[in-house]
């Protein structure tokens, strides 16, 4: 987690990633790039485009671009002006810690997935809304599809953490042998956090049963935890079991795996995953079972 990509619309939220990921990479002796995605209109209105070129037809021949190319200049210049300020306020917050920035002309999340690729992340650290806050680009639904498409892990952020201190971890799985995919993620967050506490947590619809203990205890073993508890809620869903367990032992971070294929357990299905990252109070890391 030392090359760390984050996304931004300037909104609250997404400083809120930017100063967990300045925390992060100075841990890990890691690096930052901020990302702003140029999101183009898609709409007009009768013959002219949002952004005053035509819409039916071509410019005419000695046109330079028009409006649209000055209001495009004048964006990049804005946006490139607000980057560097939250560059210079990293120098303040995370002295010593490498950040860059890039910007993007695409949709929202191609823009991103797309930069994850070119920048060679291996993080993206990302702010989160719930889906009634409209006006910032980072409600759910793109929080959503990232979880589903990102090849790197996704840590969700929604309200500031001044100090990111990981002392425990919620980690939620059924812990049967699909859950063994899930190993090698969960060893790097604990390698990552090495005085944390992991909490194995199981949601369970009716009391926790000696066969559900003995397979969180054995899974610990395959995963070689070295500081860890066992746990059992029961809950109406899996996704409220969880953040209801978050908020009893003051989870600093819940971790989640998931991949988006059917037959697997329920718990790995991306949409528990999805509403866990964006109703739950901690950040929630998500990443795909090997």
């Amino acid at each position: 987690m030392k090359n760390i990509l984050v996304p931004t619309d300037f909104s609250a939220e997404s400083h809120h990633a930017f100063e967990v990921a300045l925390q992060l990479a100075r841990q890990t002796g890691g690096t930052v790039t901020l990302l702003h995605v140029l999101e183009a209109p898609e709409t007009n209105t009768g013959n002219f485009s949002t952004y005053g070129g035509p819409v039916n037809g071509s410019e005419l021949p000695n046109s330079d671009g028009g409006i649209d190319k000055i209001f495009f200049i004048k964006l990049m210049e804005v946006t490139k002006g607000r980057l560097h300020a939250l560059r210079n306020e990293a120098e303040t917050l995370a002295p010593g810690v490498p950040v860059t920035d890039a910007v993007e002309a695409d949709r929202i999340g191609d823009g991103i997935l797309k930069a994850v690729e070119r920048h060679g992340s291996d993080l993206v650290v990302m702010g989160a809304q719930g889906h009634g806050a409209m006006e910032n680009f980072f409600v759910g639904s793109n929080t959503e599809r990232l979880i589903r498409l990102a090849k790197v892990p996704v840590l969700t952020v929604k309200h500031q953490q001044s100090t990111f201190e990981v002392r425990n971890i919620v980690f939620p799985s059924d812990f049967t042998e699909e859950s063994t995919g899930a190993i090698a993620g969960l060893q790097q967050v604990q390698a990552a956090f090495p005085n944390a506490v992991v909490h194995l947590l199981h949601v369970t619809n009716g009391a926790e049963t000696t066969t559900t203990r003995q397979h969180e205890l054995a899974f610990a073993e395959r995963a070689q935890l070295t500081s860890f508890q066992t746990a059992s809620i029961s809950a109406d869903s899996t996704s409220a079991g969880i953040e209801q367990f978050a908020r009893q032992v003051s989870a600093d971070l819940v971790v989640i795996p998931t991949r988006a294929r059917s037959g697997l357990s329920r718990l790995f299905q991306s949409s528990i995953a999805e509403a866990v990252a964006t109703n739950a109070f901690p950040p929630v890391l998500t990443y795909h079972l090997a």
